[in-house]
């Protein structure tokens, strides 16, 4: 990857149309935020709810808080990622949570990567992306740090012998 912020992280893509493309990042921890201390700053009682870590989500709007989450619930602005997973930027989703009445399988980050029109494309043609199969047991039930061994392993490739740079013929 061309951008050190991007080394061995893992995105999911949430959004990929001709405006371009949108991803939160699920692959590194935000250090020094967790969960519960998230929802007391944004005034909602953590309740018995456990802690978290927060996820680096991407490098635009590194505040704005996302949860990717499973399709077992849907609020008013949730994004359907079918058939893997929801986007949810909302106070809906983090109450249901709280409350015991949430999505069953839930990530939350600060921040999201974005790309303009065709840049995303561009960036695949050199190389700096790797479009793997989104799968929920890797989303869901793999530990953070080892979604990216994870990633490559499940799509029947060994990481250890990937090349850190490309050439042209």
């Amino acid at each position: 990857m061309f951008d050190p912020r991007f080394a061995h992280s893992v995105s999911v893509m949430c959004m990929h149309d001709k405006n371009g493309a949108l991803g939160i990042g699920i692959g590194q921890v935000r250090k020094g935020v967790r969960f519960r201390e998230l929802l007391e700053e944004l005034d909602i009682d953590p309740g018995d709810v456990p802690d978290r870590d927060v996820l680096h989500g991407g490098p635009v709007e590194p505040g704005r808080g996302f949860v990717v989450h499973s399709l077992d619930w849907s609020g008013a602005d949730t994004l359907r990622v079918a058939p893997l997973c929801g986007l949810s930027a909302s106070l809906e989703i983090l109450r249901a949570i709280v409350e015991g009445h949430g999505p069953r399988h839930w990530l939350i980050a600060l921040g999201y990567a974005g790309w303009g029109p065709g840049q995303l494309e561009g960036e695949m043609r050199r190389h700096g992306w790797y479009a793997a199969q989104g799968r929920a047991e890797i989303l869901f039930e793999t530990a953070t740090e080892a979604r990216w061994i994870a990633s490559w392993r499940a799509e029947g490739i060994d990481p250890a012998l990937l090349a850190s740079e490309t050439g042209r013929a």
